[in-house]
């Protein structure tokens, strides 16, 4: 089986279930935090049970609720650091939301750590609402002498805040499993202004270079005198003799010794190491070929830099938080092997809609956890009908309404084209998705939706086959003419049909045809990699 994987649901399940101790080489996440809450409310106490919250896309705060409590009982009485300091939080914090998201972390974090190879690194990404309290559960999981950075991300320009200075930064916290850690030394080129201002001087074959110290430095030194000035010198007598006759060093003009004189070539400096405030590499801007559309993307330029510092082409990545699927586009186009875990079919979908666009067929993965047949179907629609309705929208590509719970009108989701019977006008197909009983009644109100909305087609998904009577409802509303033939304006499919691989038929014009935003083609494909897993672990 391939090595990459993408797996739908509770990443707390999944590591537990699927994935074997020291397989991953490094570990990005990104775990959901409302930090645009008013930060006195995350601390506020909350009295009674309450129902956990339905878990959907886009949504990133935790509760302290019956679930949240059961958590933190759970990690408390494993024992330990990690339990220790997970009471200190309580003594604290008392029975808060902020909390009831530290009891969610602590023990998806002691897997974490479990899954990775003694040469492995996590890297957490968060804002400085929680990074605090994260890197203290960090060094209750890992131990504070394996902490290796607090890594500062400028991730906007200045903005003004009338009661406070502007938040313009997230802070990633780096972390090894042992010294042993993988960790390449990146470097970025010399600035420009800095190259002109330094390498001012230009040797006969045309190279820039400058002039360094020769003395030794805070005067440790062999001593000795040389061309007329004795001193502690950076080199031997020796050296200094080869480097000089190498042209490397640079005498006055009456021969005496310089002590700004070794020559340092601009074209053997490979850069300035890259420390730990990351303020070159921006958000995606609005216009850019990569945002996708998704409210937590981080740019791919961001995920390259965490790869590249502390992994090697043919190791594992893991992101347990993948969301829109950064971390595994980087990851493919670098020649990792990757997995990713994510507990909302939209994100699946969408990730599999980037991996098709970037990298077309040579993105061979899995994905486990997502409905193969009707039955696994009815199972999820019966346990998450969410969940359902965003997988079956998957499934013919189509964008989830963005209405309120409880407020889609009718719509439960979208798809957008163009064709050339008007010149740049959007047009749109309307999607409807029931997991229940369905009738004639169904499809009188999803032709009123039709003619409300204005669009040019009206798709009702379910189970159950349509009855002659809802065919008969749905031919009354005619077709839609294109240049590519007439398409009915309601069509009726079934899940069986779906996942036997019929689709929506509507105009398809040359890749025009939109509903997620398309990924710009990688610049590089990775070169297909080793198995992972033995295939009855894995599964």
């Amino acid at each position: 089986m391939t090595s990459n994987v993408l797996y739908y649901g509770d990443n707390l399940d999944v590591l537990r279930r699927h994935i074997r101790a020291e397989t991953i080489d490094l570990i990005y996440l990104d775990p959901p935090f409302n930090s645009a809450k008013s930060y006195n409310v995350l601390f506020a106490e909350q009295d009674g049970s309450r129902a956990a919250a339905q878990i959907r896309a886009f949504e990133d705060t935790w509760r302290w609720d019956q679930s949240a409590a059961a958590a933190y009982h759970d990690i408390v009485e494993s024992g330990g650091k990690v339990s220790e300091v997970m009471q200190a939080f309580r003594l604290f914090l008392g029975e808060s939301d902020m909390l009831a998201y530290l009891a969610m972390m602590a023990p998806r974090l002691v897997e974490l750590r479990r899954v990775l190879k003694s040469t492995g690194s996590l890297y957490l990404h968060c804002d400085p609402t929680a990074s605090h309290y994260l890197k203290l559960l960090l060094d209750a999981v890992f131990g504070p002498d394996q902490f290796q950075n607090e890594i500062v991300w400028k991730r906007t320009s200045a903005h003004s805040d009338s009661k406070r200075f502007g938040r313009v930064h997230d802070v990633l916290l780096l972390y090894r499993k042992s010294p042993g850690a993988v960790f390449n030394v990146l470097r970025q080129p010399l600035d420009q202004s800095y190259v002109n201002k330094v390498y001012s001087r230009v040797d006969e074959k045309g190279r820039r270079y400058r002039l360094g110290d020769i003395s030794a430095p805070g005067g440790r030194g062999p001593v000795y005198e040389w061309h007329g000035v004795t001193k502690a010198w950076r080199f031997t007598k020796e050296n200094m003799e080869s480097l000089y006759r190498e042209g490397r060093i640079k005498l006055y003009p009456d021969g005496k010794a310089m002590i700004n004189a070794y020559v340092r070539y601009l074209d053997e400096n490979e850069g300035i190491p890259i420390q730990d405030w990351w303020d070159d590499i921006g958000v995606i801007a609005a216009p850019a070929k990569e945002r996708l559309g998704y409210p937590t993307q981080k740019p791919e330029t961001l995920l390259e830099r965490v790869i590249l510092a502390s992994s090697n082409p043919g190791d594992t990545l893991l992101d347990p938080f993948c969301g829109c699927g950064t971390t595994i586009s980087a990851a493919q186009r670098l020649g990792r092997r990757w997995i990713g875990i994510d507990i909302t079919h939209l994100a699946i979908t969408l990730i599999k809609t980037r991996l098709s666009d970037a990298y077309g067929d040579s993105a061979s993965y899995l994905v486990i956890g997502e409905p193969t047949t009707v039955e696994d179907a009815a199972a999820l629609a019966a346990s998450d009908p969410y969940q359902f309705q965003w997988w079956a929208l998957g499934l013919v590509d189509a964008r989830p309404a963005e209405q309120k719970k409880g407020a889609d009108k009718g719509i439960d989701g979208r798809i957008y084209f163009h064709d050339a019977s008007e010149s740049g006008k959007t047009k749109s197909v309307i999607l409807s998705v029931k997991a229940g009983h369905v009738t004639v009644s169904q499809v009188r109100d999803l032709v009123g939706v039709l003619q409300r909305e204005k669009a040019e087609i009206g798709v009702l998904i379910s189970f159950e086959d349509p009855t002659k009577p809802m065919r008969s409802e749905g031919a009354t509303a005619g077709f839609y003419e294109s240049p590519w033939g007439r398409h009915p304006r309601i069509q009726l499919l079934t899940v069986g049909e779906l996942l036997a691989g019929k689709g929506i038929d509507y105009p398809r014009t040359a890749g025009t045809a939109r509903t997620f935003k398309q990924a710009p083609k990688a610049r590089r494909v990775a070169e297909p990699s080793p198995e992972l897993f033995d295939s009855d672990e894995s599964t």
